[in-house]
C-alpha cells in the first residue's frame, strides 16, 4: 500500500491494520491517484463474517463507514462513483449477502450513484452533541442532571480501562449486552485490544462497588468524537443508571480534550417509540435525519426491499 495522509480514522491505514488483525474480518483499501502518482482519495471497506439463528446461518457482509477521504472536493462525487462501482463488484465476487454504507456526511451525497448501483436507502437517525459553544452540563435537561447526581452519590465511577483484564471484562459485558440483538455485530476481542493501544480510541468502564456495570468504546477523528459501542447492566441495576454515567463520561472527556462534537454512530431507525434514541437525546444532542444505504445480493429480494423502502 502506498503512503498517504489519513485524517479520517474510519478510512485510515491504522484502522485497516486493526481490522486485518481481527478474526472474521478482511479489510480493503480503495485508492485513487492523480497523473503524478499522488493519492487523492481513499476508502476503507471491510468484509465481516456473521452468524444467524435463521437461514443462511453463516454469511458475509460488506461494511463501509462514510464515503471515504478526498483531497480535492471538486472531484469527490466522480471518484466516489468509481469507488462505489469497484467495491460493489468486489463484494459481489466475494459472495457478500448484503452491503451497508452508513454515516454518509450529507443525506443526499451520492444519491444518484447509489441508485445506479442498485442500492436502496433506509431512513436512519443520527445524533450529535455540540461541544464547542457551551459546556455540555449547560445542555443537560434537569432530569438527566438529577440522574447523574444520584448515580455519583451512589458511588458509580467511570474511567478509562487500566489493563487487559478490564478490557476482557468489558468485552464480556459487551457480548452479553448484544447477544439477543439481531442486527448488531460485535467484532472479536482482538479489535478492542488494538483500539485500547490506539491514540485514536478510548475505552471507558463504569464501576459500582468495584464491579463492572457499564462501558463504551469511542473513536476520535477529524476533530470529533464518536461513541461506537455502548453496553450496561441496566436490567440487573436499573436504579443506578450506569448507561447514563458511561455516556456522560464520554461526553465530558470529548469536551475536556476540545473535540467539536460527539457523534453517536448507531441510534437506529427513526421510529416514534425508540427508547435508545430518546435516551441519547436526553444529553442535549441534536437529531439529524440521514440515509443508510443497502444492497442485497439476491436480486428479487433487493428489488422487493427497494420497493418497500421507496419514498
Amino acid at each position: 500500500m502506498p503512503h498517504f495522509t489519513c485524517r479520517n480514522f474510519f478510512h485510515s491505514t491504522e484502522l485497516f491494520q486493526i481490522i486485518e488483525k481481527t478474526p472474521g474480518q478482511r479489510p480493503y483499501m480503495l485508492i485513487a491517484e492523480d497523473g503524478r502518482g499522488r493519492v487523492v482519495a481513499h476508502m476503507l471497506a471491510s468484509i465481516r463474517r456473521r452468524g444467524s439463528l435463521f437461514p443462511p446461518y453463516f454469511f458475509t457482509q460488506g461494511r463501509i463507514y462514510g464515503e471515504g477521504e478526498y483531497t480535492d472536493e471538486t472531484a469527490k462525487e466522480a471518484i466516489f462513483s468509481e469507488f462505489l462501482d469497484r467495491i460493489t463488484r468486489l463484494f459481489k465476487r466475494k459472495l457478500c449477502l448484503f452491503i451497508e454504507f452508513s454515516n454518509i456526511s450529507q443525506k443526499m451525497f451520492g444519491y444518484r450513484q447509489f441508485r445506479d448501483n442498485h442500492y436502496f436507502p433506509v431512513h436512519w437517525q443520527e445524533i450529535h452533541n455540540s461541544l464547542h459553544s457551551l459546556p455540555p452540563v449547560e445542555r443537560l435537561p434537569e432530569k438527566t442532571r438529577r440522574r447523574i447526581e444520584k448515580a455519583t452519590k451512589c458511588g458509580l465511577e467511570t474511567r478509562e480501562i487500566a489493563n487487559e483484564e478490564e478490557l476482557k471484562a468489558f468485552y464480556k459485558l459487551l457480548n452479553g449486552f448484544y447477544r439477543m440483538r439481531m442486527r448488531r455485530i460485535i467484532p472479536k476481542i482482538e479489535q478492542f485490544k488494538e483500539l485500547y493501544k490506539s491514540h485514536n480510541a478510548r475505552i471507558f468502564i463504569t464501576l459500582y462497588k468495584n464491579k463492572l456495570v457499564g462501558g463504551c468504546a469511542c473513536a476520535y477523528s477529524e476533530g470529533d468524537a464518536y461513541l461506537w459501542y455502548l453496553a450496561s447492566k441496566r436490567k440487573s441495576h436499573p436504579t443506578l443508571h450506569s448507561d447514563t454515567m458511561t455516556v456522560w463520561k464520554a461526553i465530558c472527556h470529548a469536551y475536556e480534550h476540545r473535540y467539536a462534537h460527539i457523534r453517536f454512530l448507531d441510534v437506529g431507525l427513526p421510529f416514534k417509540g425508540n427508547p435508545f434514541r430518546d435516551f441519547i437525546l436526553s444529553f442535549g444532542g441534536k437529531p439529524v435525519a440521514k440515509y443508510r444505504w443497502f444492497r442485497i445480493s439476491i436480486p428479487w429480494l433487493n428489488k422487493l426491499l427497494s420497493w418497500w423502502y421507496a419514498e
